[in-house]
């Protein structure tokens, strides 16, 4: 049995932290702008550290509040980038279908990422995101992009910041999976606590 107040209570709001990260320039602070405020962010400064905006939204009946985490792409920041990544719940990679560079250095985020996060049972919640499908200069066939992430069994949406598509589903998609490993991390801490309690106490002697 559960311990009272301890159960995972569906209706209960949810805190997560998502983070995005990527090569410079492939539209990451867009990506985000466009599904929390539904606009196109089309001022291209440099995100320098990090900048959060959050959004709430209802999966599987739980309302979830999304910390998303936008990050700056330079090379000379990727120390101070990889600081934000402590305490995430998932992790979204981003790419410019237009840029064959900033899907070659997926690997180089992906493993940076994975080295630097708490090691879990499961595998992290993992999403990729190929921008700007909206270009026709295209240098990443969407086929080779799947293969990518098949091989890392992580789900491959290819968006349009611009034009708003596919966005909102590679969030919510990312945002399940969030969901899906926090309450398995959360019943098995649930389950260590119940067994590290001595079931029967010694019962003192009336004599």
């Amino acid at each position: 049995l559960v311990p009272q107040g301890l159960s995972m209570d569906p209706s209960k709001k949810v805190d997560l932290k998502i983070i995005i990260i990527g090569a410079l320039g492939v539209g990451k602070t867009s990506l985000l702008h466009q599904y929390v405020h539904k606009t196109f962010y089309e001022d291209y400064r440099t995100t320098l550290g990090a900048s959060i905006l959050t959004k709430v939204l209802m999966v599987d009946n739980t309302p979830l509040k999304l910390q998303i985490w936008d990050t700056g792409g330079q090379e000379r920041f990727r120390s101070m980038v990889s600081t934000f990544y402590k305490g995430s719940d998932g992790c979204m990679l981003a790419f410019d279908v237009t840029d064959r560079e900033s899907f070659e250095s997926l690997d180089n985020w992906r493993d940076d990422f994975l080295e630097k996060v708490i090691p879990r049972e499961q595998d992290f919640p993992m999403v990729v995101l190929g921008n700007k499908i909206d270009i026709c200069d295209r240098q990443v066939p969407k086929e080779i992009a799947s293969a990518w992430c098949k091989e890392k069994d992580i789900p491959y949406f290819e968006v349009s910041a611009k034009n708003n598509i596919n966005v909102a589903e590679a969030f919510e998609t990312l945002a399940k999976q969030a969901l899906t490993t926090y309450k398995g991390i959360f019943e098995s801490y649930l389950t260590d606590s119940i067994k590290l309690t001595p079931n029967d106490k010694p019962k003192k002697s009336c004599c």
